[in-house]
């Protein structure tokens, strides 16, 4: 099978990692930058052209789309699914999943789960928006933030007001969240690949900070996830139509809530907490979607 991986840098771990897994499992490979990709767009033949040339004879795409390049990175996904090529997540599932104030309405509408969770526009209704979410302390949070970043605690109200006002003269959109203190500055990061939890870690924040990405210090282990934290992920991410997700969970005293559903997950702390071949997995059930597809739509020729 001919897949291509829609990667800015051929030398992440996460595009590194899938394509060893591919090459393992005797797939042929190719590290695509959707930002050079030209999209040509017509009615009977759409195409993608990559230094100069059409890219042609793909069965699989797997996008991993940067945050920053959302619009023209899906823009490319989806034009690989005009062409017939099996996506393994769907473009229009990753700009659901990036619009966190969206994902969380439609979590919310379906009875997941979240932190007490308020959004406004006008910085005069500061007041009602801290007291929605309990008070401080809380968690004020930029829509476009990632990985971390764009994200504040405000211990007392008087700093809540004053980080939402700044936010906001600066036409930020951000959502303001409960602080769940028994948490303990930890969260759990399951890894959902189709209707299957195959990796789960709990992520503790470094001293001094309530924020549990590893990369910004934060530790990791496996963690082995309640029925309850399993359902919530798989459903989290069905939910948003992510057939590859990582869910972000939290334990708090009304139960198990969900933070966030990443479309690009990253591979390096969970493989490294967990030892499991979290990028294989990926591999095989792309190979075996796209596969299925293929002969569906072979028959439906014949």
């Amino acid at each position: 099978m001919n897949i291509a991986i829609l990667s800015r840098n051929a030398q992440l771990y996460s595009t590194r990692r899938l394509k060893e897994a591919a090459e393992q499992r005797d797939h042929s490979v190719r590290v695509v930058d959707y930002l050079r990709c030209v999209i040509d767009i017509t009615s009977h033949r759409p195409a993608i052209v990559y230094g100069g040339q059409k890219l042609e004879g793909i069965d699989a795409v797997i996008p991993r789309i940067g945050a920053t390049h959302t619009f023209y990175g899906t823009a490319v996904v989806r034009q690989f699914e005009m062409m017939g090529v099996y996506p393994a997540v769907e473009s229009q599932a990753i700009s659901r999943s990036r619009d966190k104030l969206r994902s969380l309405q439609l979590l919310a509408a379906e009875g997941v789960g979240l932190p007490v969770t308020s959004f406004a526009h006008s910085t005069k209704d500061i007041e009602g928006l801290i007291s929605l979410v309990g008070g401080a302390p809380l968690v004020v949070k930029l829509l476009e933030g990632t990985q971390g970043m764009g994200v504040v605690l405000a211990e007392t109200t008087k700093a809540a007001e004053s980080v939402i006002g700044a936010f906001r003269q600066l036409d930020a959109n951000i959502l303001v969240q409960e602080f769940i203190k028994e948490a303990g500055g930890s969260d759990i990061r399951a890894f959902v690949v189709g209707n299957q939890v195959v990796a789960a870690m709990e992520r503790t924040a470094a001293p001094g900070d309530f924020r549990s990405n590893v990369h910004r210090g934060g530790s990791a282990r496996r963690i082995r996830l309640t029925p309850e934290e399993r359902a919530t992920a798989k459903r989290a991410a069905k939910i948003l139509g992510l057939t590859i997700a990582g869910v972000d969970l939290m334990r708090s005293n009304h139960g198990t809530v969900v933070l966030e559903v990443n479309s690009s997950p990253g591979l390096e702390g969970i493989e490294a907490a967990t030892g499991v071949d979290v990028a294989g997995k990926v591999i095989e059930y792309i190979a075996n979607h796209a596969e299925a597809k293929a002969t569906n739509r072979a028959r439906r020729k014949a």
